[in-house]
């Protein structure tokens, strides 16, 4: 029998709280069947249902209503608390798309300061060989400018050729008159270099090739003529002379002349003529080479 109660009590709450049949539907279905097995309680069993029905409604409807209003804000929570989590989601996957590009940026970035720091490294290296280069180069061009300074130096050395003497060494005196061409000697040598000049013989020799210049100056006293040449080879070149009565006699001249290796040059004092000379070196005879000269350039001249 109590079983049969709690039966019709829990279909009851059920059908109320799902919205299906309604207590005079079950009450018709409960005595439709009591009346075919028990007709005689079937009105007391009604009765007693509809009572426990009435108290079980009452014990449990607030509890499953308040049930619902909890599921229901706990639902209501549970959606903004995924709203919230979709919203962060949506910000990590923005953060995360934004980092995968600054990795790839910085990764590009990477790769161009490997790309700069090889070619660096590279040039660098370039730098290296050039230097070496450069420095064996500046060996060779030392040594070479080493070499051809040494060369010049000896070259200039004999190139530098330059002298200049006047007759007496000492004391005063006339030299000639004599009855022909005479070769004077200038015996007081001032300058020598390259002892290119004989001042026993009065000759220059020509040491190398080129142009040289010579100049040639006479004093007298006037009653007598004055008159000197400069000779190349034994051939007249320029004269200095000078011819007064009275006083004193100058003259000067000077030549630029070839010169081969070998040839000489002198003064010849012409015949019937005299010089005067003392401490005072008035008659001097000088020469100095301008440069020297190749073969091609004598050809040309």
């Amino acid at each position: 029998m109590k079983g049969l109660v709690c039966l019709l009590l829990l279909l009851e709450t059920f059908v109320f709280v799902n919205g299906g049949l309604n207590e005079n539907e079950i009450s018709q279905q409960l005595s439709s069947e009591d009346r075919r097995q028990n007709p005689s309680q079937t009105d007391t069993l009604r009765a007693e249902a509809s009572t426990d029905s009435q108290q079980y409604c009452h014990l449990c409807f607030p509890d499953i209503h308040a049930a619902l209003r909890e599921l229901t804000a706990s639902v209501t929570e549970q959606k903004a608390n995924i709203r919230e989590l979709t919203a962060s989601d949506t910000e990590q996957k923005a953060n995360i798309r934004e980092l995968t590009a600054s990795d790839t940026e910085q990764k590009a970035n990477i790769r161009a300061l490997e790309t700069r720091l090889r070619d660096a490294e590279q040039a660098a290296e370039q730098q290296t060989i050039s230097l070496e280069e450069l420095e064996k180069k500046t060996d060779e061009t030392s040594n070479l400018t080493l070499s051809q300074v040494e060369e010049l130096r000896k070259e200039n050395r004999d190139r530098e050729i330059a002298f200049s003497a006047s007759l007496m060494e000492s004391g005063s005196g006339y030299v000639g008159p004599f009855t022909t061409d005479f070769t004077l000697t200038y015996k007081n040598v001032i300058t020598n270099i390259g002892n290119a000049y004989n001042p026993i013989t009065g000759v220059f020799t020509a040491p190398l090739r080129g142009a040289y210049m010579f100049r040639v100056s006479v004093h007298g006293h006037g009653g007598a003529t004055a008159g000197a040449s400069i000779d190349k080879n034994g051939e007249c070149g320029v004269t200095a002379y000078d011819d007064q009565a009275q006083d004193r006699l100058n003259s000067s001249n000077g030549v630029v002349l070839i010169l081969e290796v070998g040839d000489v040059v002198y003064v010849r004092l012409w015949s019937g003529t005299r010089i005067y000379d003392n401490q005072n070196n008035y008659n001097t005879f000088s020469g100095f080479l301008l440069f020297p000269l190749r073969e091609d350039e004598l050809c040309r001249m």
